[in-house]
């Protein structure tokens, strides 16, 4: 057995049995993939990813065929019978990958098995070149479904071309399903209205998508807001009168009350109209038996429009009726709904009434997440898919740690309660400033252990092969250096936009937005009963700044080691040979430095600092600093044309402009 002190190389996620010999093998500089006709790859991708990959690796160009007539020093094969069984009693994906001085076999149970045998030979070579260790794989996934589900609504529309290169990046990590979450971003026919500006995906975007898919092995399975999260379609002339609060629709933009507010009136029977003809139109683009129909976070429901039938029925019958509705209407067309299960959850009576073949979204994005709700579900019968997060939302860097914690424990607990997979969501709120090159670490976290969570794999050495599999860093250190500068971010996009959207525009405190920050929810009702008006804008401010005042004395000591962190990984990342990923940090991390530095400014303004205490950057500075801010922004927009539409890229541009508008303000 070969040490693992000692080996360069990896695989994720990692085998359940593997056996590592001492010798090595030397790929032909002419060699041949042999692929069986009875895999069912009709394009013989998988033989071409590998004739791709050792050209990359090599610089040689090897030969495709197939049938027993031909050669093959890689052979790709389906089983004619299977006794290797995966952690869960089944076989689905299921491959043994064989290298001696004989040649390379991968054999499958079926298509899925064949395809995760090639990716694990694909990492090998990418990271071996043409000298292969010798080893014996039997390999099989924990969960049937493993699933990505991508925000592509909420600021961010993905490039059809970047979408295609992440469906590549998934397939190499044996994800095999992926849905992407739409709420108003789609080019439905009668609706411009709403998706006007917004760079939508377009039916012939989603047939192509669909097919690049399938191609891969993975099942792209539809997702739209059809309940909550309407804020967009609520909001236009045509549609307002659909909502719980149509005399909201003209207040203005706020990325906070965007993930709040407008939610459908179920009691109009206009509703489900508009909820059926989504359903209707989308799914007919789409292979999937699947579909997804989100209904989660109703806020408003029973509030506005609705209360009086809520008063009659109960909110959670109001609820339960129209989801059950909804799923009936998908299950008459051979459907399978989905839906996300946090109303259900706080509703448990409502898990009783799901008809049989309804999936439940069971989402938990806790570090320190239990199994309570996991468990809850299980013991009411239904079936349900575990959905932990890569935790890349209204930061500029992913927080490493909290992914981590959190799929790790997702992962274990819904193994053990029967869950059907896990889906992996990368959202993308406050507008998705996050870029989505960033999650990449949470993803791979997700791979890992949708294939064996039961495994003892630990944080560090994770990191480490992530760093080595995914960006080619011999050192093993560029993923635990974004990870030490995630931790430096102590002023994040989310309290920028907090302290700017606290201002209704009218110089009072917008109390939708103030609910939600904890230090000011609970003061709101006690100031009116104390002071016998409003809170200002001004003393909103000043409570939030003043409760984060231990956090910002940590603002000099956090960019210095920030600035190390990009000392350090400047010369790796320099060898990785990715100017993609190496720019995106870059600008992640210039981004949050300046972010931290208005944090303390904000801080000063408020008499939360004192004026000497301002390091680099003095009272006289906040100017210089607002320059910076903006000329940040313009790097920043280049960057996000590197994967995304323009969609939404203005309200970024926009709240960074206030925000450096608000340190010229308080310069004078």
């Amino acid at each position: 057995m070969a040490s693992e002190n000692t080996r360069k190389w990896a695989i994720i996620p990692e085998p359940n049995s593997m056996t590592v010999g001492e010798g090595t093998v030397l790929l032909p500089y002419a060699g041949r993939v042999n692929e069986s006709i009875a895999i069912g790859d009709g394009d013989f991708l998988l033989a071409h990813q590998l004739v791709a990959d050792i050209r990359s690796a090599t610089g040689t160009d090897w030969d495709i065929a197939t049938g027993d007539m031909w050669s093959g020093f890689i052979r790709l094969r389906i089983a004619d019978s299977w006794d290797f069984d995966s952690q869960d009693g089944g076989t689905a994906g299921a491959y043994t990958l064989t290298i001696n001085t004989d040649g390379i076999t991968i054999t499958g149970c079926d298509f899925e098995g064949v395809r995760n045998g090639v990716q694990t030979l694909r990492q090998l070579i990418r990271q071996n070149g043409a000298v292969l260790p010798e080893l014996q794989i039997a390999d099989a996934p924990a969960y049937r479904i493993r699933g990505y589900y991508l925000d592509a609504t909420r600021g961010r529309v993905p490039t059809l071309a970047w979408l295609k290169q992440w469906a590549d990046k998934l397939c190499l990590y044996k994800y095999n399903q992926l849905q992407l979450y739409i709420e108003h971003t789609f080019a439905f026919d009668g609706m411009s209205e709403t998706w006007r500006g917004s760079s939508p995906l377009t039916p012939a975007d989603t047939l192509e998508f669909d097919q690049y898919c399938a191609n891969l092995g993975i099942e792209l399975v539809p997702s739209v807001s059809t309940f909550g999260h309407q804020y967009v379609a609520m909001r236009t002339q045509e549609l307002r009168e659909l909502g719980e609060f149509p005399e909201d629709a003209d207040r203005p933009f706020s990325f906070i009350e965007r993930m709040r507010h407008h939610t459908l009136n179920v009691a109009d029977d206009r509703a489900f109209a508009f909820s059926a003809q989504l359903v209707d139109s989308y799914l007919q683009l789409f292979r999937s038996k699947r579909f997804n129909i989100c209904a989660d976070e109703t806020f408003d429901l029973g509030k506005g429009k609705s209360k009086q039938e809520a008063q009659r029925v109960g909110v959670a019958t109001l609820y339960a009726t129209y989801v059950g509705k909804l799923c009936e209407h998908l299950s008459k067309q051979g459907r399978e709904p989905m839906f996300w299960g946090d109303i259900a959850i706080e509703m448990p009576e409502i898990l009783e009434t799901l008809p049989n073949n309804v999936t439940l979204l069971n989402w938990q994005y806790e570090p320190e997440a239990t199994d309570e709700k996991i468990q809850l579900v299980a013991q009411a019968g239904a079936k349900q898919i575990v959905c932990p997060a890569v935790w890349g939302w209204n930061a500029l860097l992913p927080r490493i740690d909290d992914a981590w914690n959190n799929i790790a424990r997702i992962a274990r607990y819904g193994l053990d309660c029967g869950a059907e997979g896990m889906l992996v969501t990368d959202w993308g709120d406050f507008g998705h400033v996050n870029d989505p090159r960033m999650a990449v670490p949470g993803m791979i976290f997700g791979a890992q252990y949708a294939w064996n969570p039961a495994g003892d794999t630990a944080e560090n050495d994770l990191l480490e092969r992530i760093s080595r599999v995914e960006y080619g860093d011999c050192s093993a250190r560029f993923v635990a250096l974004l990870r030490n500068a995630s931790a430096q971010a102590v002023f994040t996009w989310r309290e920028l936009v907090e302290y700017l959207e606290l201002d209704d525009g009218t110089g009072n405190c917008n109390t939708d937005v103030a609910q939600t920050i904890p230090c000011l929810a609970d003061r709101l009702v006690d100031h009116l009963s104390d002071c016998g008006n409003a809170m200002t804008v001004r003393e909103a401010r000043n409570r939030m700044m003043r409760n984060m005042a231990t956090t910002i004395e940590r603002i000099p000591q956090a960019n210095r080691a920030l600035q190390q962190c990009m000392v350090d990984i400047a010369p790796i990342a320099a060898h990785m040979g990715n100017p993609g990923i190496t720019a995106a940090v870059r600008i992640a991390m210039e981004g949050q430095l300046l972010l931290n530095r208005v944090g303390f400014a904000l801080a000063e303004a408020h008499d939360v600092r004192d004026a000497h205490d301002a390091g680099d950057w003095r009272p006289s500075d906040y100017r210089a600093l607002a320059r910076e801010l903006e000329c940040w922004c313009e790097a920043y927009a280049k960057e996000w044309n590197a994967t995304s539409q323009p969609s939404e890229l203005h309200r970024i541009q926009e709240t960074v402009w206030k925000a450096a508008d608000e340190l010229r303000r308080i310069s004078k």
